[in-house]
């Protein structure tokens, strides 16, 4: 569903809100999750976030694409539980690859833990950097959207990035030296 698919609602319905969050739920609760690395509160920052968009259906000024709409809307129901007296950091998120047909154990093996510590390292990012890295390559958004979406200039978001790109390149060379020890 697009801004298109949203303009001819004049009311949300239980359709409209099954068709958000079986298109957008994955990213929506993903960028909950690397915003406060916890699974139980982005299960919670998720549902929280497709509540507010049913109840603020009428602030969609189709502006921005729906997709980021729902997480402007995340990023806010998140900031608001990391705020929160309960908001605690949590245990880092396992990942896991399927097997591909043809790979070795090892390959595979291999693979999940070079991922995993590439996803430790996003992880252990100030929150502004690791939003903003994140936004950028995982969900392929524009300099202009995040600007839009974090509500900052665009030259906030370039010296964002550049800044996560050189932490995380320095994290990943001190965690490869400390493997070498």
């Amino acid at each position: 569903m697009d801004k298109e698919g949203l303009a001819h609602r004049v009311n949300p319905d239980p359709a409209m809100l099954g068709e958000l969050m079986d298109r957008y739920g994955q990213d929506v609760w993903n960028y909950a999750y690397f915003l406060v690395k916890h699974r139980a509160m982005a299960d919670d920052i998720a549902q929280d976030t497709f509540i507010q968009a049913y109840r603020h259906f009428s602030g969609f000024r189709q502006e921005a694409s729906v997709k980021t709409w729902l997480l402007r809307i995340a990023r806010n129901v998140s900031f608001n539980y990391r705020n929160a007296a309960f908001f605690r950091k949590a245990l880092l998120m396992d990942i896991v690859s399927p097997k591909r047909p043809g790979r070795s154990a090892e390959q595979d093996y291999l693979e999940r833990e070079a991922a995993s510590e590439i996803w430790r390292c996003v992880l252990d990012l100030p929150v502004k950097l690791r939003e903003t890295l994140v936004l950028h390559a995982k969900y392929e958004l524009s300099v202009a959207e995040i600007a839009d979406l974090q509500r900052i200039p665009e030259g906030t978001v370039k010296s964002r990035l550049f800044a996560a790109r050189r932490r995380m390149a320095f994290l990943l060379k001190e965690d490869g030296e400390d493997d070498r020890s």
